[in-house]
C-alpha cells in the first residue's frame, strides 16, 4: 500500500506537470462550451431538441472528449512509453508491483475525467443556465459505465502496442470513431439515423449520458452493453497484457 502510494504521488506530479495535456484534456470541453454559449441564437430553445438550447443538447457530448481523450489516447501511450522505456520491468524488481502503475494511472485517469465533468457541468449551470443532470443516479451510471468501457479499450490499446508509436498508431483511429459517434465532430441530430443509432451502443454510451441529463431514464440496454464492453475488453486486456 505505501509502494502504490509513493508511486501515485510520483505519477500525480508528472501528470501535473504536464499543463498543456492537463488544459487540453480538462479544460477544452468547457472552453468550446463557453465559445458556442457566447453565440445568442445557440442559447434559445428549439424545437430540434425537444425545447432545449443547443448549448443544453450538445453539453453531455462534450464531455465525450474527456472521456475519449482520457481512455484511449493518453493512457494507452503513457503505459506503451513505460514499457518501451523498460519501466515497467524494473518496477517488477522492485517492492513496487507493476500493476501498482497501473491502478495509479487509473486513477489519475478518473480523477481528470471527473474534474472536468464537474467543471463542465457547473459552467454550463452558472454561466447559460444550462440544468445540472435531472437524473443523477442515471447519469452517474452511464458515466461511470461509459468511463469504464473506454479505459478498458484504452488498456487494451496498451495492451497490444509494444511502443508509445505503436499505440499511437491504434489509438488515433479509435479516438476519432469515438468522438465521431459521440457526436463531437458533428452534433448527433445531423448525422444520418442509422449513425446516430450507432452511436447509441459505442462507448461511452453518449445516448445514455444525453437522456440522463435532460431527464429520461437512460435505456438498460445502452448501460448493458456498456458493462459488457468494459468486462471484455479489460478480460482481454489481461490476457494479453506484458509488463515487457
Amino acid at each position: 500500500m505505501h509502494a502504490f502510494g509513493q508511486i501515485l504521488k510520483t505519477e500525480a506530479k508528472l501528470y501535473l506537470r504536464d499543463i498543456p495535456t492537463l488544459v487540453l484534456t480538462i479544460g477544452l470541453p468547457t472552453l468550446i462550451l463557453v465559445v458556442l454559449g457566447l453565440i445568442p441564437s445557440l442559447r434559445q430553445p428549439d424545437p430540434n431538441f425537444g425545447g432545449q438550447s443547443f448549448v443544453t443538447y450538445f453539453t453531455p457530448s462534450l464531455l465525450v472528449f474527456t472521456l475519449a481523450m482520457v481512455g484511449v489516447n493518453a493512457l494507452p501511450t503513457v503505459l506503451a512509453t513505460y514499457r518501451e522505456r523498460g519501466i515497467l520491468r524494473r518496477l517488477a524488481t522492485t517492492p513496487a508491483n507493476p500493476a501498482a502503475l497501473l491502478a495509479a494511472q487509473l486513477v489519475l485517469s478518473l480523477a481528470a475525467i471527473l474534474v472536468s465533468a464537474v467543471l463542465l457541468a457547473l459552467v454550463a449551470r452558472l454561466a447559460f443556465g444550462t440544468p445540472l443532470p435531472q437524473r443523477p443516479l442515471g447519469f452517474a451510471a452511464a458515466l461511470v459505465l461509459g468511463t469504464a468501457a473506454l479505459l478498458a479499450l484504452g488498456l487494451l490499446v496498451a495492451a497490444v502496442a509494444r511502443t508509445a508509436k505503436s499505440a499511437q498508431a491504434l489509438a488515433v483511429p479509435l479516438f476519432m470513431l469515438v468522438m465521431f459517434f459521440g457526436g463531437v465532430y458533428l452534433p448527433r441530430f445531423l448525422l444520418p439515423d442509422f449513425l446516430a443509432e450507432i452511436g447509441a451502443y459505442t462507448p461511452p454510451g453518449v445516448q445514455a449520458l444525453l437522456d440522463a441529463w435532460t431527464g429520461t431514464a437512460p435505456q438498460p440496454l445502452h448501460l448493458a452493453i456498456m458493462a459488457v464492453i468494459a468486462v471484455a475488453a479489460s478480460a482481454g486486456a489481461a490476457k494479453v497484457f506484458r509488463w515487457e
